[in-house]
């Protein structure tokens, strides 16, 4: 039976939750049924989601976490290398969304087409884990905007756990309220507007503070050793700033064709999204150097209304951003937990979705004021999960998949993409684990950091 036959033999009715309406295909097991919307945004809606969700508050962190262990030479070089490579490797899983007219909405579906149901097991507990750590990230980005708040109106501000408390009910209310990603169309706009004034307001006071501070300090301190795992732990972070390991759920919502779609918003990201954040990356290493803080506006010089704006769109622009990042997780339980028949907020799904959501949120707020190291988090994220999610994966489907009519230089470029993507995985979730082990020993349970 060839291709053609065997999808259509395969094809079913499924349904949409979120708009009650016919839609999909299931093939050998692997089902286009979901509660979330599947083949309806236009690719800019997806690209202005990309670019503004990846220009979220974390942004902040990342002159400290990529800049000072890298100093400028190899700053600059793996901010260009890493940025490109993680836009080929996205352009490529773009075109695997479609295997013999079957669309995959998952990734861990695709994976487990294609490689069994171990690897179907192994990139869910990847893609997971990777939004668990990464939605924490966010809940702790949150409360710590929330403190500098009020570190401007108070020498003794409340407890970081409080904030993080206030941080995840708002979370837990705006995808309660906007349960898809095709839901926060309306959103978009706005977040666009607030994500890009606060950017520009941040260079403005970090051009200010650059040029009247004249004891810049560029040198990398530490050991020999020290220097090379915390290397690793910055490549980590620039993956971080780069992709999202969530790339076919996303793409399920664009409408058809959808993988021209989908290089189409990845454009977006890696230009008009890069160039703003990697342009805060870079300049707040300029003005602070090697004194840059873990949270930019924490070297702020002032005036205080500006930390305080800066600080309150951070918040307010994160509410947004951290729903794309986390959609999957809902999606899942969603489809899972919530009746197939019916709108997400109609009868009894109204009850599960606020239980389904309220858990959820509620353990991780939990997580996020018992741990309260952003840093690890971004290092973590981008070492374990997101370096074979992002790198490994897709040449392993390359090889599976076109392997054998490929010519001989693609297979060894990609055989060389899945050794090296090996190595790197390890070298960078020990320099995770190691930044871990150094703050549990300086830090205690519910720090106030």
């Amino acid at each position: 039976m060839d291709a053609a036959e065997r999808a259509s033999k395969d094809k079913t009715l499924t349904l949409n939750l979120e708009q009650g309406q016919e839609k999909g295909t299931q093939t050998d097991g692997y089902v286009l049924a979901s509660a979330h919307t599947i083949d309806r945004d236009s690719w800019q809606q997806v690209g202005l989601m990309l670019a503004t969700s990846f220009n979220c508050g974390w942004i902040l962190s990342f002159s400290n976490l990529i800049m000072i262990p890298l100093g400028w030479t190899w700053g600059i070089i793996c901010l260009l290398l890493v940025g490109l490579y993680t836009a080929y490797a996205n352009w490529l899983l773009a075109a695997f969304h479609f295997i013999d007219d079957r669309r995959f909405i998952r990734y861990r579906d695709l994976m487990g087409f294609v490689y069994g149901k171990n690897m179907y097991r192994i990139t869910w507990t990847l893609q997971f884990l990777n939004f668990l750590i990464g939605n924490t990230g966010f809940i702790l980005l949150g409360g710590k905007a929330l403190k500098e708040i009020n570190s401007e109106f108070n020498d003794s501000p409340l407890r970081l756990q409080y904030y993080i408390v206030i941080t995840g009910a708002a979370y837990f209310i705006f995808s309660f309220s906007i349960p898809t990603i095709s839901a926060m169309k309306n959103w978009l706009g706005a977040s666009a507007v607030v994500t890009f004034t606060y950017i520009i307001f941040v260079l403005i006071v970090l051009v200010k503070d650059g040029k009247s501070n004249s004891h810049r300090d560029y040198d990398i301190s530490g050991s020999t050793v020290s220097k090379v795992l915390n290397a690793f732990g910055a490549i980590s972070a620039i993956i971080v700033t780069n992709t999202s390991g969530l790339l076919p759920e996303i793409q399920s919502t664009l409408r058809k064709p959808a993988v021209k779609n989908m290089r189409k918003a990845l454009y977006v990201e890696y230009t008009v999204g890069a160039m703003f954040y990697y342009g805060v990356t870079v300049v707040g290493y300029w003005a602070y150097g090697s004194m840059v803080s873990e949270y930019l506006p924490e070297n702020f010089s002032g005036p205080r209304w500006i930390n305080v704006l800066i600080n309150a769109v951070v918040f307010l622009q994160s509410i947004v951003s951290q729903h794309m990042f986390v959609a999957p997780i809902h999606e899942s339980l969603d489809t899972k937990f919530l009746e197939i028949d019916k709108g997400l907020h109609s009868g009894k799904n109204l009850k599960r979705l606020f239980l389904l959501r309220s858990l959820f949120y509620t353990g991780n707020t939990f997580i996020a004021a018992a741990f309260p190291f952003m840093g690890d988090f971004v290092n973590f994220l981008g070492s374990f999960s997101l370096v074979p999610i992002t790198f490994l994966f897709p040449s392993m489907l390359f090889i599976k998949l076109k392997g054998r009519t490929a010519r001989m230089e693609k297979k060894a470029w990609h055989w060389f993409n899945i050794v090296f993507s090996v190595v790197l995985t390890i070298a960078t979730s020990i320099s995770a684990v190691r930044l871990i082990v150094n703050n549990i020993q300086k830090y205690h349970f519910f720090a106030d950091t």
